[in-house]
């Protein structure tokens, strides 16, 4: 029930013609709260409710805990959530020993891409594909909650 994961920018789109999997997601947050979130997903044809705590001081781990529901409860939860909903599509990037999974951005958030990848521990020593850029692990600007209050779109700097 601890999420490992480092999060990055992504360079260009070159990471495309490795997809093995991609489909769309949309989610909300019924609380933001950074000491704990409570996401509605939406992936693919399945819904989800998540409840994430707080990040550990470095922002590589933290608890989480993910149940499926119904896609018509998770339409109807959708509802009720906080200020914008997130649209993205999902690509599963294999590279060597981990998988990427690199969100593109819709809606309020066009223009983001990130990529993450999850962990086993968290000294775990994995390569980086020439299509990653900054590390962004920690910074909450590039939380799904955060993004889903302050759009993309909406950033001046």
């Amino acid at each position: 029930m601890i999420e490992i994961e480092r999060k990055y920018s992504v360079k260009n789109n070159t990471f495309l013609a490795n997809a093995k999997e991609s489909y769309k997601i949309t989610q909300g947050y019924l609380n933001s709260d950074k000491n704990r979130t409570v996401r509605v997903r939406i992936k693919g044809d399945r819904g989800f409710i998540t409840v994430k705590g707080i990040s550990s001081t470095d922002g590589l781990s933290r608890f989480e805990w993910e149940k499926e529901i119904a896609v018509h409860e998770a339409e109807a939860l959708l509802q009720l959530c906080e200020d914008f909903i997130i649209d993205k599509t999902r690509y599963l990037i294999p590279f060597k020993e981990v998988v990427f999974e690199v969100d593109v951005f819709e809606g309020a958030n066009q223009g983001l891409i990130i990529a993450e990848v999850e962990l086993n521990s968290t000294n775990q020593k994995f390569d980086v594909p020439d299509w990653l850029g900054d590390e962004l692990t920690g910074n909450e600007r590039y939380y799904n909650a955060y993004l889903s209050n302050y759009p993309f779109t909406t950033w001046n700097d």
